[in-house]
C-alpha cells in the first residue's frame, strides 16, 4: 500500500517530535518516499539530518531555501504527495492550520495540499482542553482533515491527562487508511475471530489453537476500506485495529449472545471464530482435584451460532462461513454451505504447509453456490482483501 506513495510528515515544536523519527523510518521501509517539514521550532527538539538520514530527502524548514533543484517547493511537493501528517501538531501550528495562515515552509505546504491530511495534536493536558484549541481542531474537521485523538498519559511537564502523541505504529495505520480505496463506505461488518473457551473449573477450560490473526485482518481491511466494522473477539493475544468496535467474549454462549445482539443491523457477516461445538455439561465451582484413575468429562453441544444467523439472515444480508478441515476439504465445506444457508464458506485444509492456525499466511478456497476460487499462498492481509473484493462483487 505504501510502495512509492510519496508522504509529507510535518514536525512541530513539541518533546514528542522524536517518535516522528520512528514513523519516518517506519514509511521509508515499507517503500514510501518520504519528505519531512520542519517547522523552526522542531529543530530545537530534533536535528533535521536525522530525517535526512532515515528518508534520504532533503529535509525542508526554509520556506525561501535556494539550496535544491528551482521549483515552487511547497507548489510542486503538494502536487506529488499523497498523504500529509502532522505529527507532533503543535496549538500553534493547528491555529495557524484552522485559519489558513501560511507563514513557513509546512502551513504554506499544508494549504497548497488537496491529497487527505491528517493532524496529530501533541500538547499539554491543559492546552489540548482550552476551547480555543477545540474549536481550531473541529474547524480542520470541518475543512476535511482528520484530527487523531490524543493518548492520555503522563506527559514531558509532569502531568497526566490527554495530549501525548499516540505512538508511530499507530500513526502508520491512520496513513495506511488514508490511502485505502473506499470501496466499503455506509457498508455495516460484522466479523467474528479468536478461539472461545469452555470452563471446565476456575483453572481449566476446554479451546483450541485458533489465534485470531484472520479474523482480525478481515476486520482490519473492512475497516481501513471504509465499512463501520464490529469484531465479535474471543481470545487472543492480537491488539485489535483502530476504527474497529470490539465486543470481547470468552465462551461460545458469549459469542453467541453478542453475535445475536447486532446481526440484524449487518450488510456483511463473515464469522471466521473458532467455536467450541461442545462444552462441559456442568462447570466446577472448585478447581477439580487430581484423582487416580483419570477423570470423565460429559460434553454438550454447543449452541451453533452459524447455523442461526442462516436460519433468520434478513433479505440482501451476505453471510460467509469459514471451514477448516482435515480431509475431504470441498465436499464436507460445500455440506456446510448449503446446509447453514450461507452466501460463501472460505475453506481450509489444516494439513496444508503455510495455512491453518496460528499462521501468517493461509491457503484458502472461496466456495459459493456460483463457482469456486482457489487462491494461492500469501498473507492473511492479502487473503482478507481478496476474500472482501470477492463479497462486493458478489453482493452488489
Amino acid at each position: 500500500m505504501l510502495e512509492g506513495k510519496h508522504i509529507v510528515l510535518g514536525v512541530t515544536g513539541s518533546i514528542a517530535a522524536f517518535k516522528a523519527a520512528s514513523l519516518a523510518s517506519m514509511l521509508k521501509k515499507r517503500g514510501a518516499d518520504v519528505t519531512v517539514i520542519m517547522t523552526q521550532n522542531a529543530t530545537n527538539f530534533i536535528n533535521s539530518i536525522t530525517f535526512e538520514s532515515l528518508t534520504g530527502n532533503k529535509c525542508l524548514i526554509d520556506t525561501f531555501d535556494r539550496n535544491f533543484q528551482y521549483s515552487v517547493e511547497h507548489v510542486s511537493l503538494a502536487k506529488q504527495t499523497d498523504v500529509v501528517m502532522v505529527a507532533p501538531a503543535s496549538a500553534n501550528v493547528i491555529a495557524k492550520a484552522a485559519h489558513g495562515i501560511a507563514d513557513d515552509m509546512l502551513t504554506t505546504t499544508l494549504l497548497a495540499c488537496q491529497c487527505p491530511k491528517i493532524i496529530a495534536p501533541a500538547m499539554n493536558t491543559r492546552m489540548y482542553q482550552n476551547p480555543i484549541v477545540q474549536d481550531n481542531m473541529k474547524l480542520l474537521q470541518k475543512y476535511g482533515m482528520e484530527v487523531i485523538t490524543p493518548a492520555t498519559g503522563y506527559l514531558a511537564c509532569g502531568d497526566i491527562g490527554e495530549g501525548k502523541m499516540p505512538e508511530p505504529e499507530l500513526l502508520l495505520e491512520y496513513i495506511i487508511r488514508a490511502l485505502y480505496p473506499k470501496d466499503m463506505t455506509d457498508r455495516r461488518i460484522l466479523v467474528t475471530a479468536g478461539a472461545t473457551r469452555e470452563k471446565i473449573d476456575p483453572v481449566r477450560y476446554i479451546t483450541n489453537h485458533s489465534t485470531g490473526k484472520m479474523g482480525y485482518a478481515i476486520a482490519r481491511a473492512a475497516m481501513m476500506r471504509g465499512a463501520q466494522v464490529t469484531l465479535v473477539s474471543g481470545k487472543t493475544e492480537l491488539e485489535p485495529p483502530f476504527g474497529v468496535c470490539v465486543i470481547d467474549v470468552e465462551s461460545a454462549a458469549e459469542m453467541a449472545e453478542a453475535v445475536k445482539g447486532c446481526a440484524e443491523t449487518q450488510d456483511i457477516i463473515i464469522k471466521a471464530a473458532a467455536v467450541a461445538d461442545y462444552r462441559p455439561k456442568y462447570a466446577a465451582d472448585e478447581k477439580v482435584k487430581k484423582k487416580d484413575g483419570g477423570m470423565s468429562l460429559e460434553l454438550e453441544r454447543t449452541e451453533d451460532i452459524l447455523g442461526f444467523l442462516g436460519a433468520h439472515k434478513k433479505e440482501g444480508q451476505f453471510l460467509c462461513g469459514f471451514s477448516m478441515e482435515t480431509e475431504n476439504m470441498l465436499e464436507n465445506s460445500r455440506k456446510k454451505l448449503e446446509k447453514k444457508n450461507l452466501d460463501l464458506i472460505v475453506a481450509n485444509n489444516l494439513r496444508q504447509a503455510g495455512a491453518g492456525f496460528g499462521t501468517d499466511t493461509n491457503i484458502v478456497t472461496l466456495i459459493s453456490s456460483a463457482d469456486t476460487v482457489q487462491l494461492p499462498i500469501m498473507s492473511k492481509e492479502e487473503v482478507a482483501d481478496r476474500l472482501l473484493d470477492y463479497i462486493l462483487s458478489a453482493a452488489d
